[in-house]
């Protein structure tokens, strides 16, 4: 469905020179639920922002059914961590945003977006604003916005990163339950262990600044996914340990030392 051929990223102000990614090669199968996991600063976001055709890669090619993207896809769309709703519009009318654009008559555009309002669980809140709604409640209202215009390929930027555990914990299983439904291909980048392994069919690890791949390794656990199973815990100190080497004293996540780094890599308190 997508493939990345030697992506490299530099960002350039006056004299200085960052080098955000280097050389990124892999592919993204239809159906595939990818999860992108590496430090803080590797340039997970950066490559997201690529893949959905919002940032244009320094060098190299990225390929969308076989051909160069080249800027924002209708087929490709994007759920930012923090939410990116508009404030004076209601639930419903957030929804139908992606709709309105496409051209779908008023009427079809409102009882599609209903549909969706009913898939993520506000059935009742349809009409309710932003201000009004949780966390968890407004980033559905991301979800249901991305889903409505029936893309093939969902990213998904840090998209609990911004709510309490429970609540994560709850979408999470609603992403999995929506993935599994519709099939559709999503990607997402987490810089948690367990939340990757808790959704993905892959994941890619991504070592410290400049973003490199450092290892694709398939998913076969078996849903539902237990996070206290033996599968899981070996397939999670496997991805700590590609993990371990990367986390540098500048990546210890705001904390004093690695150990705080380490914590959020796991996604819990150890």
């Amino acid at each position: 469905m997508m493939e990345l051929d030697m992506v490299c990223k530099v960002f350039r102000k006056s004299e200085t020179r960052l080098a955000a990614l280097d050389r990124v090669t892999f592919s993204v199968g239809e159906g595939d639920f990818l999860c992108i996991i590496g430090p803080s600063g590797c340039g997970k976001s950066t490559l997201l922002r690529i893949m959905a055709g919002l940032t244009d890669p320094t060098s190299g090619t990225v390929r969308f059914h076989g051909s160069p993207l080249s800027g924002p896809h209708p087929k490709i769309t994007m759920v930012f961590q923090t939410f990116a709703l508009l404030p004076w519009k209601t639930v419903i009318e957030n929804i139908e945003l992606g709709l309105k654009l496409q051209g779908m008559p008023k009427r079809e555009r409102r009882e599609l977006s209903m549909r969706y309002v009913e898939t993520v669980g506000l059935k009742g809140f349809e009409n309710n604003y932003p201000v009004e709604l949780s966390g968890g409640m407004r980033q559905r209202v991301g979800f249901a916005r991305a889903l409505a215009t029936d893309p093939e390929m969902i990213l998904l930027d840090e998209a609990f990163s911004a709510l309490d555990e429970f609540t994560a914990n709850t979408l999470r299983a609603e992403i999995v339950r929506l993935w599994r439904e519709t099939r559709k291909t999503f990607v997402m980048v987490t810089h948690s262990i367990s939340e990757a392994l808790q959704l993905s069919s892959r994941i890619i690890v991504m070592t410290a600044r400049p973003g490199r791949v450092k290892e694709s390794l398939e998913v076969d656990i078996p849903w539902p996914r237990e996070r206290l199973s033996q599968e899981f815990a070996e397939r999670e100190a496997r991805l700590f340990s590609s993990l371990r080497d990367e986390l540098t004293p500048s990546h210890s996540f705001g904390g004093s030392s690695d150990s705080n780094g380490l914590k959020l890599l796991y996604g819990r308190e150890s």
